[in-house]
Protein backbone atom coordinates (compact mmCIF):
# COMPACT_ATOMS: atom_id res chain seq x y z
CA UNK A 1 0.00 0.00 0.00
CA UNK A 2 1.55 3.62 -1.00
CA UNK A 3 1.50 6.28 1.50
CA UNK A 4 -0.75 8.15 -0.48
CA UNK A 5 -3.88 5.37 -0.03
CA UNK A 6 -2.81 5.19 3.43
CA UNK A 7 -3.53 8.97 3.70
CA UNK A 8 -6.89 8.12 1.69
CA UNK A 9 -7.40 5.04 4.14
CA UNK A 10 -7.27 7.10 7.73
CA UNK A 11 -9.05 10.68 6.66
CA UNK A 12 -11.27 10.36 3.92
CA UNK A 13 -14.97 8.89 5.40
CA UNK A 14 -15.61 5.06 4.26
CA UNK A 15 -18.93 5.46 2.84
CA UNK A 16 -17.98 3.89 -0.53
CA UNK A 17 -16.38 0.41 -1.30
CA UNK A 18 -13.96 1.48 -3.41
CA UNK A 19 -11.63 -0.63 -5.92
CA UNK A 20 -7.88 -0.13 -4.31
CA UNK A 21 -6.85 1.62 -6.81
CA UNK A 22 -6.85 5.01 -8.60
CA UNK A 23 -7.15 6.85 -12.08
CA UNK A 24 -4.26 9.75 -12.70
CA UNK A 25 -5.42 10.83 -16.23
CA UNK A 26 -7.53 9.90 -19.00
CA UNK A 27 -7.64 10.68 -22.35
CA UNK A 28 -11.06 10.18 -25.13
CA UNK A 29 -12.28 6.65 -24.29
CA UNK A 30 -9.47 5.48 -22.32
CA UNK A 31 -8.29 5.88 -18.43
CA UNK A 32 -5.18 5.19 -17.21
CA UNK A 33 -3.96 4.49 -13.53
CA UNK A 34 -1.25 5.92 -11.25
CA UNK A 35 1.16 2.60 -13.06
CA UNK A 36 0.37 3.90 -16.37
CA UNK A 37 -2.25 0.96 -17.00
CA UNK A 38 -4.49 1.44 -19.89
CA UNK A 39 -8.33 0.67 -19.34
CA UNK A 40 -11.13 1.21 -21.86
CA UNK A 41 -14.23 3.54 -19.65
CA UNK A 42 -17.72 1.42 -20.35
CA UNK A 43 -19.43 3.63 -17.08
CA UNK A 44 -18.43 7.36 -17.88
CA UNK A 45 -17.75 7.98 -14.07
CA UNK A 46 -21.45 6.92 -14.15
CA UNK A 47 -23.12 8.83 -16.90
CA UNK A 48 -21.06 12.03 -16.49
CA UNK A 49 -18.31 12.50 -19.11
CA UNK A 50 -20.33 11.40 -22.05
CA UNK A 51 -18.24 13.18 -24.45
CA UNK A 52 -15.28 10.81 -22.64
CA UNK A 53 -11.90 12.52 -21.26
CA UNK A 54 -10.37 15.09 -22.28
CA UNK A 55 -12.13 16.44 -25.22
CA UNK A 56 -10.63 19.33 -26.80
CA UNK A 57 -14.16 21.33 -27.83
CA UNK A 58 -14.62 21.35 -23.84
CA UNK A 59 -11.92 21.50 -22.37
CA UNK A 60 -11.20 24.48 -24.62
CA UNK A 61 -14.30 25.95 -23.34
CA UNK A 62 -13.59 25.91 -19.74
CA UNK A 63 -9.89 27.02 -20.53
CA UNK A 64 -10.91 30.24 -21.94
CA UNK A 65 -13.73 30.67 -18.84
CA UNK A 66 -11.29 30.25 -16.67
CA UNK A 67 -9.15 32.76 -17.73
CA UNK A 68 -11.82 35.31 -17.74
CA UNK A 69 -14.13 34.37 -14.48
CA UNK A 70 -15.01 31.89 -12.06
CA UNK A 71 -17.90 32.88 -9.76
CA UNK A 72 -20.08 35.90 -9.10
CA UNK A 73 -23.30 34.35 -7.41
CA UNK A 74 -26.47 34.25 -8.52
CA UNK A 75 -26.81 38.34 -7.49
CA UNK A 76 -25.93 39.64 -10.94
CA UNK A 77 -26.51 38.63 -14.57
CA UNK A 78 -24.29 35.73 -15.99
CA UNK A 79 -24.91 35.03 -20.10
CA UNK A 80 -24.04 31.89 -20.27
CA UNK A 81 -26.75 30.79 -18.01
CA UNK A 82 -29.28 31.91 -20.62
CA UNK A 83 -27.08 30.20 -23.58
CA UNK A 84 -27.31 27.22 -21.82
CA UNK A 85 -31.71 27.66 -20.44
CA UNK A 86 -32.02 27.96 -24.18
CA UNK A 87 -30.34 25.25 -25.27
CA UNK A 88 -32.01 22.90 -22.80
CA UNK A 89 -35.16 24.24 -23.11
CA UNK A 90 -34.93 23.64 -27.22
CA UNK A 91 -33.99 20.50 -26.29
CA UNK A 92 -36.62 19.40 -24.44
CA UNK A 93 -39.31 21.65 -25.46
CA UNK A 94 -40.25 23.28 -22.03
CA UNK A 95 -40.09 26.80 -21.06
CA UNK A 96 -37.77 27.82 -18.08
CA UNK A 97 -34.66 26.56 -16.45
CA UNK A 98 -33.14 26.28 -12.67
CA UNK A 99 -29.40 25.59 -12.26
CA UNK A 100 -27.73 24.00 -9.30
CA UNK A 101 -25.42 21.22 -8.87
CA UNK A 102 -26.11 17.82 -8.69
CA UNK A 103 -29.01 15.68 -9.32
CA UNK A 104 -30.06 15.32 -5.94
CA UNK A 105 -30.28 19.04 -5.49
CA UNK A 106 -32.18 19.31 -9.07
CA UNK A 107 -35.05 16.85 -7.37
CA UNK A 108 -35.06 18.86 -4.30
CA UNK A 109 -35.70 22.09 -6.59
CA UNK A 110 -38.45 19.79 -8.21
CA UNK A 111 -40.53 18.67 -5.14
CA UNK A 112 -40.17 22.67 -3.80
CA UNK A 113 -41.87 23.69 -7.50
CA UNK A 114 -44.23 21.08 -7.23
CA UNK A 115 -45.40 22.09 -3.98
CA UNK A 116 -45.15 25.84 -5.11
CA UNK A 117 -47.51 25.18 -7.74
CA UNK A 118 -49.46 22.47 -5.56
CA UNK A 119 -51.13 25.64 -3.40
CA UNK A 120 -51.72 23.11 -0.43
CA UNK A 121 -51.61 20.43 -2.51
CA UNK A 122 -48.07 18.45 -1.11
CA UNK A 123 -48.33 14.32 -2.10
CA UNK A 124 -46.11 13.29 -4.59
CA UNK A 125 -46.38 9.48 -6.18
CA UNK A 126 -43.14 8.40 -6.85
CA UNK A 127 -42.23 4.60 -7.41
CA UNK A 128 -40.66 1.67 -5.48
CA UNK A 129 -37.47 0.93 -7.05
CA UNK A 130 -36.78 4.49 -7.61
CA UNK A 131 -33.75 6.80 -7.09
CA UNK A 132 -33.55 10.25 -7.01
CA UNK A 133 -30.91 10.98 -4.26
CA UNK A 134 -29.37 11.03 -0.99
CA UNK A 135 -30.27 14.39 0.45
CA UNK A 136 -33.29 13.96 2.54
CA UNK A 137 -35.93 15.14 -0.19
CA UNK A 138 -34.71 12.61 -2.55
CA UNK A 139 -33.97 10.11 -0.70
CA UNK A 140 -37.75 10.29 0.97
CA UNK A 141 -39.01 10.13 -2.33
CA UNK A 142 -36.65 7.23 -3.50
CA UNK A 143 -38.61 4.06 -3.93
CA UNK A 144 -35.38 1.63 -2.22
CA UNK A 145 -35.72 0.35 1.06
CA UNK A 146 -31.79 -0.23 1.09
CA UNK A 147 -30.76 3.61 0.27
CA UNK A 148 -33.27 4.96 3.11
CA UNK A 149 -32.41 2.35 6.06
CA UNK A 150 -30.95 4.31 9.13
CA UNK A 151 -32.59 7.87 7.61
CA UNK A 152 -35.63 7.21 9.90
CA UNK A 153 -38.49 9.47 9.96
CA UNK A 154 -38.35 10.26 6.74
CA UNK A 155 -40.13 13.24 5.61
CA UNK A 156 -44.01 13.17 4.93
CA UNK A 157 -45.96 13.38 1.97
CA UNK A 158 -44.41 10.54 -0.53
CA UNK A 159 -46.60 7.70 -1.51
CA UNK A 160 -44.64 4.77 -3.29
CA UNK A 161 -46.67 2.29 -5.72
CA UNK A 162 -45.48 -0.40 -8.16
CA UNK A 163 -43.39 0.73 -11.44
CA UNK A 164 -45.03 0.34 -14.82
CA UNK A 165 -48.20 -0.26 -12.80
CA UNK A 166 -50.98 2.27 -14.17
CA UNK A 167 -53.96 1.35 -11.72
CA UNK A 168 -51.61 1.45 -8.77
CA UNK A 169 -51.08 5.54 -9.93
CA UNK A 170 -54.65 5.80 -10.47
CA UNK A 171 -55.94 4.69 -6.98
CA UNK A 172 -53.22 6.60 -5.35
CA UNK A 173 -54.43 9.92 -6.05
CA UNK A 174 -55.91 12.07 -3.76
CA UNK A 175 -56.85 15.70 -2.78
CA UNK A 176 -53.65 16.25 -1.60
CA UNK A 177 -51.51 15.18 -4.31
CA UNK A 178 -49.66 17.72 -6.38
CA UNK A 179 -47.48 15.34 -8.58
CA UNK A 180 -46.25 12.13 -10.13
CA UNK A 181 -42.65 11.85 -9.97
CA UNK A 182 -40.70 8.82 -11.56
CA UNK A 183 -37.67 7.80 -13.44
CA UNK A 184 -38.74 7.28 -17.50
CA UNK A 185 -35.72 4.48 -16.60
CA UNK A 186 -34.54 3.18 -13.85
CA UNK A 187 -31.23 3.11 -12.93
CA UNK A 188 -29.90 2.70 -10.04
CA UNK A 189 -32.65 -0.33 -10.28
CA UNK A 190 -30.91 -2.30 -12.90
CA UNK A 191 -32.16 -0.20 -16.10
CA UNK A 192 -35.71 -0.97 -15.93
CA UNK A 193 -38.11 0.59 -18.84
CA UNK A 194 -41.29 2.30 -18.48
CA UNK A 195 -44.12 0.84 -20.45
CA UNK A 196 -45.08 3.17 -23.84
CA UNK A 197 -49.22 2.55 -22.53
CA UNK A 198 -48.09 3.41 -19.46
CA UNK A 199 -46.07 6.53 -19.80
CA UNK A 200 -49.30 7.82 -22.10
CA UNK A 201 -51.87 7.09 -19.79
CA UNK A 202 -49.30 8.83 -16.93
CA UNK A 203 -49.33 11.55 -18.99
CA UNK A 204 -53.45 11.46 -19.56
CA UNK A 205 -54.32 11.11 -15.67
CA UNK A 206 -52.43 14.27 -14.93
CA UNK A 207 -53.84 16.29 -17.03
CA UNK A 208 -56.83 15.02 -15.89
CA UNK A 209 -56.33 15.32 -11.97
CA UNK A 210 -54.19 18.55 -12.87
CA UNK A 211 -51.38 17.04 -11.27
CA UNK A 212 -47.42 17.99 -12.52
CA UNK A 213 -45.88 15.32 -14.21
CA UNK A 214 -41.86 15.31 -12.91
CA UNK A 215 -39.43 12.97 -14.94
CA UNK A 216 -36.02 12.57 -13.62
CA UNK A 217 -33.64 12.77 -15.91
CA UNK A 218 -30.35 12.65 -13.75
CA UNK A 219 -28.74 9.09 -15.47
CA UNK A 220 -30.72 9.24 -18.41
CA UNK A 221 -30.71 12.53 -20.07
CA UNK A 222 -28.34 14.36 -22.22
CA UNK A 223 -27.90 12.20 -25.19
CA UNK A 224 -27.53 8.71 -22.80
CA UNK A 225 -30.04 6.99 -24.35
CA UNK A 226 -29.99 8.12 -27.49
CA UNK A 227 -32.41 10.80 -27.51
CA UNK A 228 -31.58 14.05 -25.73
CA UNK A 229 -33.92 12.81 -22.86
CA UNK A 230 -35.28 9.24 -22.66
CA UNK A 231 -38.86 10.48 -22.30
CA UNK A 232 -38.43 11.92 -25.63
CA UNK A 233 -38.78 7.81 -26.88
CA UNK A 234 -42.55 7.85 -25.79
CA UNK A 235 -43.53 10.74 -27.40
CA UNK A 236 -45.26 12.47 -24.23
CA UNK A 237 -44.22 16.06 -22.90
CA UNK A 238 -43.37 16.43 -19.14
CA UNK A 239 -44.14 19.46 -17.15
CA UNK A 240 -40.67 19.62 -14.92
CA UNK A 241 -37.41 17.52 -16.13
CA UNK A 242 -34.28 16.81 -13.75
CA UNK A 243 -31.29 16.96 -15.07
CA UNK A 244 -27.67 16.87 -14.06
CA UNK A 245 -25.15 14.11 -14.73
CA UNK A 246 -23.73 14.41 -18.23
CA UNK A 247 -24.72 17.85 -19.16
CA UNK A 248 -21.44 19.55 -18.33
CA UNK A 249 -19.07 16.50 -18.72
CA UNK A 250 -17.38 15.67 -15.51
CA UNK A 251 -17.64 19.68 -13.99
CA UNK A 252 -20.55 19.76 -11.28
CA UNK A 253 -23.56 21.00 -12.77
CA UNK A 254 -27.57 20.03 -12.47
CA UNK A 255 -30.95 21.69 -13.08
CA UNK A 256 -34.55 21.72 -13.49
CA UNK A 257 -36.54 22.47 -16.74
CA UNK A 258 -40.12 23.75 -16.15
CA UNK A 259 -43.00 24.12 -18.38
CA UNK A 260 -44.69 28.39 -17.65
CA UNK A 261 -47.31 27.38 -15.80
CA UNK A 262 -44.58 25.87 -12.92
CA UNK A 263 -42.57 28.62 -13.49
CA UNK A 264 -44.91 30.63 -13.13
CA UNK A 265 -45.07 30.55 -9.34
CA UNK A 266 -41.19 30.18 -8.54
CA UNK A 267 -40.93 33.67 -7.07
CA UNK A 268 -37.71 35.63 -5.92
CA UNK A 269 -36.29 34.40 -2.69
CA UNK A 270 -38.33 30.87 -3.16
CA UNK A 271 -35.11 28.76 -3.79
CA UNK A 272 -31.79 29.56 -4.43
CA UNK A 273 -28.17 28.11 -4.95
CA UNK A 274 -24.55 29.30 -4.32
CA UNK A 275 -22.77 28.07 -7.10
CA UNK A 276 -25.62 26.73 -9.10
CA UNK A 277 -24.76 27.96 -12.80
CA UNK A 278 -21.27 28.50 -11.85
CA UNK A 279 -19.31 30.00 -15.33
CA UNK A 280 -17.07 27.36 -14.85
CA UNK A 281 -19.86 24.36 -15.11
CA UNK A 282 -21.69 26.26 -17.52
CA UNK A 283 -18.66 26.67 -20.56
CA UNK A 284 -18.55 23.05 -20.25
CA UNK A 285 -22.53 22.70 -20.59
CA UNK A 286 -22.71 24.96 -23.44
CA UNK A 287 -19.33 23.01 -25.17
CA UNK A 288 -21.95 19.74 -24.30
CA UNK A 289 -24.63 21.30 -26.34
CA UNK A 290 -22.91 22.09 -29.24
CA UNK A 291 -22.07 18.40 -29.39
CA UNK A 292 -24.92 17.21 -28.91
CA UNK A 293 -26.13 17.34 -32.75
CA UNK A 294 -28.86 14.95 -34.48
CA UNK A 295 -25.68 13.07 -35.90
CA UNK A 296 -24.26 12.48 -32.86
CA UNK A 297 -27.61 11.22 -30.97
CA UNK A 298 -28.31 9.10 -34.45
CA UNK A 299 -24.74 7.49 -33.39
CA UNK A 300 -25.73 6.90 -29.89
CA UNK A 301 -28.50 4.98 -30.54
CA UNK A 302 -26.63 2.63 -33.33
CA UNK A 303 -24.40 2.13 -31.31
CA UNK A 304 -26.55 1.01 -28.50
CA UNK A 305 -28.21 -1.18 -30.92
CA UNK A 306 -25.14 -3.12 -32.18
CA UNK A 307 -24.10 -3.03 -28.26
CA UNK A 308 -27.59 -5.08 -27.56
CA UNK A 309 -27.28 -7.14 -30.62
CA UNK A 310 -23.42 -8.39 -29.54
CA UNK A 311 -24.79 -9.02 -26.24
CA UNK A 312 -28.00 -11.14 -27.36
CA UNK A 313 -25.41 -12.83 -29.51
CA UNK A 314 -23.61 -14.43 -26.71
CA UNK A 315 -26.95 -16.30 -25.85
CA UNK A 316 -24.60 -17.25 -22.37
CA UNK A 317 -26.11 -19.58 -19.60
CA UNK A 318 -24.70 -17.04 -16.87
CA UNK A 319 -26.73 -13.87 -18.41
CA UNK A 320 -30.91 -14.39 -17.29
CA UNK A 321 -31.64 -10.54 -19.11
CA UNK A 322 -30.48 -7.61 -21.04
CA UNK A 323 -32.08 -4.50 -20.78
CA UNK A 324 -31.41 -0.77 -21.76
CA UNK A 325 -31.85 2.12 -24.88
CA UNK A 326 -29.05 3.47 -26.69
CA UNK A 327 -26.07 3.45 -24.57
CA UNK A 328 -27.48 2.81 -20.88
CA UNK A 329 -27.71 -1.07 -20.85
CA UNK A 330 -28.09 -3.47 -18.15
CA UNK A 331 -26.94 -7.11 -18.24
CA UNK A 332 -28.57 -8.87 -15.52
CA UNK A 333 -26.73 -11.54 -14.25
CA UNK A 334 -28.44 -15.43 -12.64
CA UNK A 335 -28.38 -15.38 -8.96
CA UNK A 336 -25.62 -17.86 -8.30
CA UNK A 337 -22.85 -15.64 -9.43
CA UNK A 338 -22.22 -12.23 -7.83
CA UNK A 339 -22.44 -9.14 -10.35
CA UNK A 340 -19.67 -7.27 -8.42
CA UNK A 341 -16.92 -10.47 -9.07
CA UNK A 342 -17.56 -10.08 -13.11
CA UNK A 343 -17.41 -5.95 -12.82
CA UNK A 344 -14.09 -6.68 -10.44
CA UNK A 345 -12.75 -9.20 -13.27
CA UNK A 346 -13.86 -6.81 -16.20
CA UNK A 347 -11.77 -4.16 -14.69
CA UNK A 348 -8.77 -6.44 -13.80
CA UNK A 349 -8.80 -7.00 -17.85
CA UNK A 350 -8.77 -3.45 -18.61
CA UNK A 351 -12.10 -2.80 -18.92
CA UNK A 352 -14.09 0.11 -16.66
CA UNK A 353 -18.20 -1.12 -15.67
CA UNK A 354 -20.68 -0.72 -12.56
CA UNK A 355 -23.28 -2.50 -11.13
CA UNK A 356 -26.46 -2.01 -10.33
CA UNK A 357 -30.28 -3.01 -9.15
CA UNK A 358 -30.99 -7.08 -8.81
CA UNK A 359 -27.30 -8.26 -9.71
CA UNK A 360 -26.86 -6.13 -13.46
CA UNK A 361 -23.72 -5.34 -15.14
CA UNK A 362 -24.48 -1.50 -15.92
CA UNK A 363 -23.34 -0.22 -18.83
CA UNK A 364 -22.53 3.10 -19.42
CA UNK A 365 -19.61 3.80 -22.16
CA UNK A 366 -19.43 7.18 -23.66
CA UNK A 367 -20.23 8.32 -26.69
CA UNK A 368 -17.16 8.46 -28.71
CA UNK A 369 -16.83 4.57 -28.76
CA UNK A 370 -17.08 2.87 -31.87
CA UNK A 371 -18.16 -0.62 -32.86
CA UNK A 372 -14.05 -2.23 -32.56
CA UNK A 373 -14.50 -0.80 -28.55
CA UNK A 374 -17.46 -3.07 -28.23
CA UNK A 375 -16.26 -5.98 -29.73
CA UNK A 376 -13.22 -5.67 -27.20
CA UNK A 377 -15.77 -5.48 -24.35
CA UNK A 378 -17.80 -8.13 -25.65
CA UNK A 379 -14.75 -10.53 -26.02
CA UNK A 380 -13.62 -9.83 -22.88
CA UNK A 381 -17.05 -10.20 -21.03
CA UNK A 382 -17.11 -13.40 -22.77
CA UNK A 383 -14.02 -15.41 -21.64
CA UNK A 384 -14.84 -13.92 -18.05
CA UNK A 385 -18.27 -15.74 -18.01
CA UNK A 386 -17.11 -18.93 -19.64
CA UNK A 387 -14.27 -19.05 -16.59
CA UNK A 388 -17.03 -18.78 -14.59
CA UNK A 389 -18.80 -20.92 -15.99
CA UNK A 390 -16.11 -23.53 -15.56
CA UNK A 391 -15.65 -22.53 -12.05
CA UNK A 392 -19.26 -23.50 -11.74
CA UNK A 393 -18.80 -26.78 -13.33
CA UNK A 394 -15.23 -27.51 -11.15
CA UNK A 395 -17.41 -26.66 -7.78
CA UNK A 396 -20.48 -28.53 -8.27
CA UNK A 397 -18.75 -31.39 -9.73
Amino acid sequence: MSKHDTIINNHVLKNYNRYSMEFASGSGKYLYDTKGQEYLDFLSGIAVTGFGHQHIAIKTAVENQLNHIWHTSNLFEISLQETVAAGLCKFSGLDKVFFCNSGTEANEAAIKFARMRGNGRYEIIATEGSFHGRTMGALSMTGQAKVRNGFAPLLPGFVHVPFNDINAIANAVTENTCAVFLEVIQGENGIIEADKNYIKELRNICNEKNLLLIFDEVQTGIGRTGKFFSYQHYDVLPDVISFAKGIANGLPLGGVICNDKVAACIKPGCHGSTFGGNQISLASASAVLELMTPETLTDIEALGGFLMAKLHALQHPLIKAIRGKGLMVGIEIIETVEVKEIASLLLASGVVTGTAGNNTLRLLPPFIIDVFDIGIFIDKLSGILNSLCETILIKEG
